[in-house]
């Protein structure tokens, strides 16, 4: 979602990079281009004004114009202050003194309440935690519904009732049940609207009485700018809020309100929504969110994505194929599927340091539907030509295509990017790539 700010940034920092030593002159100009960038992208205009006030006076002192590398001092002192209005540091979830835990998510209709509750209890179990969703969204029967299918997919359990019931009542019978099945987290979907009204107050102060929550996690819509943060004023007022978790982030929204939300409300961002799927909620980390913007990457979540979806001894056998070049379309299809977990190839290139300026230039991702020509195509395969794709001449081609239902051309075009990927993994073991293999097996 930082795109076009990683753009215009990054641009700043290349022209500064042609100067051999800075002057004032230079950095005011500098930070002239940054204010307008980040005005562009829907930055708070105080926050705006502190931080170009604050980059420029450190800047300015002598240490800094005197260097023989200046504009990588200004880079760093962007950095580090881009992180403090990011947040400063990581955030985590409080647990209380004795289970269960007790986590309440508020925001607007139409926010992803439901779906972000759905992911935050999946992150809890993968941590090692016993989550118990509950349905007190009475106002909207569809999304108790939403709700129980989206427990029944992760295996996670759903307290629901019948919607005539108070969010109060409900809650204090999910305490009950969370006792039975010993849960160690409630994580409770409650009421929105299309706007913040009284009567929407209300009733978010009686579950908040009735359930005593340790978080109340305001779930705000990122691609609204600006109103993101005025509706975060307006519900940590009434309610009090411990944290924020901003979805769509993945959007083509400006960003504003991820660099101006923390700094304006104080409450901190523990959780970013990265996609629709029910994995795709990433921790909050304000260093490395500030890195991506700078389009420095993100080696660390990279790194613990892929730890995530691969399994390590299979990675070693991957690895000891591509050095003994017996890694074959079998392999490739798995490893492209491995990939697609991690995210979109645009998602995967951002974090990648000095490729987030390509993202833009990438034809469309490898979307579910080419995965699954792929497929297709390796599974119209015999096990040989698999093992050995060299073997697939013109009548070859066509019964594959024939069994795939794709076209010859379809054929040649997987061949062709298999021999490509082949080149590059032998590339990347042999050269400065077996430091980042190694880490991600």
């Amino acid at each position: 979602m930082f795109e076009l700010l990683t753009e215009k940034i990054s641009e700043v920092f290349r022209k500064l990079g042609n100067k051999g030593k800075l002057t004032e002159k230079d950095v005011d100009e500098a930070l002239r281009q940054v204010r307008l960038a980040l005005l562009e992208a829907d930055v708070n205009l105080k926050v705006v004004k502190e931080f170009t006030a604050r980059v420029r006076e450190r800047c300015l002192i002598g240490e800094v114009l005197e260097s023989l590398t200046p504009a990588q001092h200004v880079v760093k002192i962007v950095n580090e202050e881009l992180v403090a209005i990011l947040g400063g540091k990581q955030t985590h979830l409080t647990p209380a003194g004795h289970p269960p835990s007790r986590l309440m998510l508020v925001g607007l209709q139409g926010g992803g309440k439901t779906t972000t509750a759905a992911k935050l209890a999946l992150h809890l179990r993968r941590s090692g935690q016993q989550p118990l969703l509950v349905a007190a969204d009475t106002r909207r029967p569809a999304a108790i519904d939403q709700l129980k299918v989206l427990g029944k997919q992760l295996d996670i359990p759903v307290h629901a009732e019948d919607p005539k019931m108070s969010p109060a009542n409900i809650c204090n019978n999910a305490l009950k049940r969370a006792k039975e099945l010993a849960s160690s987290w409630i994580i409770v979907d409650t009421q929105g609207r299309l706007h913040i009204d009284e009567v929407l107050m209300g009733e978010m102060e009686d579950v908040k009485k009735a359930l005593q929550p340790t978080e109340v996690i305001l779930v705000v819509d990122a691609m609204t700018g600006q109103e993101a943060v005025r509706v975060a004023e307006a519900f940590n007022a009434r309610v009090g809020l411990t944290g924020l978790i901003l979805t769509k982030m993945d959007g083509d929204a400006r960003g504003g309100a991820a660099l101006s939300i923390k700094s304006v409300t104080g409450v901190p961002i523990k959780f970013m929504g990265v996609g629709e799927k029910v994995d795709a909620l990433e921790p909050y980390h304000p260093d490395r969110l500030a890195s991506r913007i700078l389009g420095m990457g993100d080696m660390l979540t990279l790194i613990e994505k892929a730890e995530a979806v691969m399994d390590e001894d299979r990675a070693k056998e991957v690895q000891k194929k591509i050095r003994t070049a017996t890694f074959n379309l079998e392999d490739f299809l798995e490893q492209l599927q491995q990939v697609k977990k991690m995210g979109t190839m645009g998602q995967i290139m951002d974090m990648i340091p000095g490729l987030s300026s390509l993202t833009k230039k990438l034809p469309e991702g490898v979307d579910e539907s080419q995965v699954k020509k792929v497929e297709a195509i390796v599974y119209s395969m015999t096990p040989q030509e698999r093992q050995h794709p060299e073997l697939i001449d013109g009548s070859r081609r066509r019964r594959i295509a024939k069994g795939s239902g794709t076209t010859p051309q379809d054929i040649n075009q997987l061949l062709n990017q298999f021999r490509q990927a082949q080149k590059l993994m032998k590339q990347l073991d042999a050269g400065k790539g077996r430091g980042l293999l190694s880490k991600l097996k």
